[in-house]
């Protein structure tokens, strides 16, 4: 073990309510449990279930750390007794269980992953949550595969800049949408064709572009919002799969008949809820089907912008405000 203090910052969230809840406070370094590592942490990923959670709608487990944070990249200082695929001094980057807002951060180290060739610190802790999420519920729930076409709503934040690259890199077509021509630029560059939500119909564009067939796998972030057309624009044997609500969670009428005709599956998750078990799983998968594109250099996280850990608050307000492309970190300076 090397020297670890007693104490460290971090950001806890004093009530439910906008980003001024987010304090930063003194308190003592977690100790790792026997499946642990404990991080000293480098950056960390600001994700928008941190808002939700701090928004006072997407509570911990019980027993689970309130610390908001989903992701770090650092060095491993600390090892529970039953870790023996990493060693102290190893730089890694990991999906938390929740804490990562802070200078020391634990988390099971079946969810670390070295951090791949090339890629620094703030990058690597861009990489967990929307990695995780893109690839558990777009090729794994989803289904998708090379010569299909995806629709990714929501194309520039951090899990549509992810979805897009990786749909690339697999050789499988992408739409995206967005709500700016600036947005809409970017999704092109990284190879999709973009939809400005403002300006058309997604769901005419989307059966221009192929023929009146409609998309092989839908990722939404939107809900109860987008679920009717969502539906229009699948194709025949489509997943539809929600993995966010900011357009509501219940949508009010559907005729199931469509859904029955077109043999579409309709599902979706959240990371949060998945064991440690599960995301051991999908970390084994990223580490020999994507950490080999990442360390090549064929993609790399897009970072928006960088603020101290102290920030946390102005990471919030700048999330909450749409108009990122990529992903926020913040950056923890021992």
């Amino acid at each position: 073990m090397t020297d670890i203090p007693k104490e460290m910052t971090h950001i806890v969230i004093t009530e439910p309510g906008g980003p001024d809840v987010l304090q930063a406070i003194r308190t003592p370094v977690p100790t790792p449990e026997s499946n642990e590592i404990l991080i000293k942490v480098s950056a960390a990923g600001v994700n928008r279930p941190d808002v939700i959670q701090r928004q006072g709608k997407y509570p911990m487990p019980d027993g689970v750390t309130p610390v908001p944070g989903l992701e770090v990249a650092g060095e491993v200082v600390d090892l529970g007794s039953e870790v023996t695929s990493f060693a102290i001094g190893d730089e890694v980057c990991g999906l938390t269980n929740g804490g990562g807002y802070a200078e020391y951060c634990r988390l099971p180290y079946t969810q670390a992953l070295p951090i791949p060739d090339g890629i620094g610190m703030i990058e690597a802790a861009a990489i967990p949550e929307t990695f995780f999420t893109v690839w558990a519920n777009l090729f794994d729930i989803g289904c998708a595969k090379t010569g299909e076409t995806v629709l990714i709503h929501g194309g520039t934040s951090g899990i549509g800049t992810t979805a897009l690259m990786l749909c690339k890199a697999f050789g499988i077509h992408t739409i995206a949408t967005a709500g700016s021509t600036e947005k809409c630029e970017v999704i092109e560059k990284l190879g999709g064709r973009a939809i400005n939500y403002r300006d058309a119909e997604f769901v005419d564009v989307v059966l221009q572009e192929t023929n009146g067939s409609g998309v092989s796998v839908i990722l939404d972030i939107m809900g109860a919002s987008y679920f009717e057309k969502n539906m229009k624009a699948l194709a025949r044997d489509g997943r539809l799969v929600i993995i966010g609500f900011l357009g509501g969670v219940t949508a009010k009428s559907f005729n199931l008949q469509e859904l029955a005709l077109k043999r579409a599956l309709v599902t979706g998750s959240t990371m949060r809820a998945r064991t440690t078990a599960e995301k051991s799983v999908i970390a084994e998968e990223l580490r020999n089907k994507v950490w080999p594109i990442l360390a090549d250099g064929r993609i790399r996280p897009i970072i928006h912008e960088t603020f101290d850990l102290q920030q946390a608050s102005q990471a919030h307000a700048s999330l909450e405000s749409g108009e990122h492309i990529g992903k926020l970190v913040l950056v923890v300076n021992h």
